[in-house]
């Protein structure tokens, strides 16, 4: 909901979103023919054709009224098969797209800059950051690290309440919080390593499909309205 709710908004003002999802995105067709289509270069088409677009001139506009429906995966090796080929398809779509970081415009410097710092180096730097954190916890004294902690989680409940009722959440969801610290973020930058890994290595990545249960159901009526995020 963060992510929606706020990163969104924040990247359309910088003009820098790297990423119209493709189960909750729109384009318009005149800029993807223009583009020839979308490209099957990358494992993260939805990345590689966003880049594509704002680098052709084009850009993302967040339209909070919009409705869509996906189905997320049920288990945790879906999640990881999942995360791990659209980690690994945005550094394909970096690599991609390394060029426009020399080029005029400045969507290649905010884009590729905001990935490289907050998907890739922190990740990986934060394996190290939990070790020296248990080692204080146990060896030394662990209040400033239990302080730290406790603060920064009380930043996210603060910007994710905000998130919440910017679309009319209930706060309860806050819950899973601590929760997140300690099991999600963790599998994401293990995820981040894996791909990383694999990328220097220079394995291909075969695309990794997900298994549907079928256990969604939409709505009968729509409450939502229609519009192109992608436009000039």
């Amino acid at each position: 909901m963060i992510g929606f709710n706020l990163d969104r908004r924040a990247f359309e003002l910088l003009d820098c979103r790297a990423t119209v999802p493709g189960a909750i995105g729109a384009f318009r067709r005149s800029a993807l023919v223009a583009l020839g289509g979308v490209s099957t270069d990358t494992l993260a088409e939805d990345t590689d054709l966003t880049m594509a677009l704002c680098r052709a001139g084009w850009r993302v506009v967040y339209v909070e009224k919009v409705l869509a429906w996906t189905e997320a995966p049920t288990t945790l090796g879906q999640l990881w098969k999942q995360r791990y080929c659209w980690c690994y398809g945005t550094l394909q779509a970096m690599w991609k797209h390394r060029r426009s970081l020399l080029g005029g415009a400045s969507f290649g410097r905010r884009c590729l800059g905001y990935l490289t710092l907050f998907q890739v180096v922190l990740p990986l730097l934060a394996p190290v950051v939990d070790l020296m954190a248990f080692y204080s916890t146990v060896v030394g004294d662990p209040l400033p690290v239990v302080a730290v902690w406790a603060g920064f989680v009380a930043v996210q409940a603060v910007t994710g309440w905000y998130a919440l009722r910017l679309d009319g959440e209930r706060a309860s969801a806050l819950w899973v919080l601590p929760l997140q610290q300690f099991v999600y973020r963790q599998l994401m930058y293990l995820v981040v390593i894996q791909s990383v890994a694999t990328a220097i290595l220079g394995v291909r990545l075969r695309w990794h499909t997900i298994n549907r249960q079928g256990t969604f159901s939409a709505p009968d009526t729509l409450g939502g309205e229609l519009a192109g995020p992608v436009g000039r």
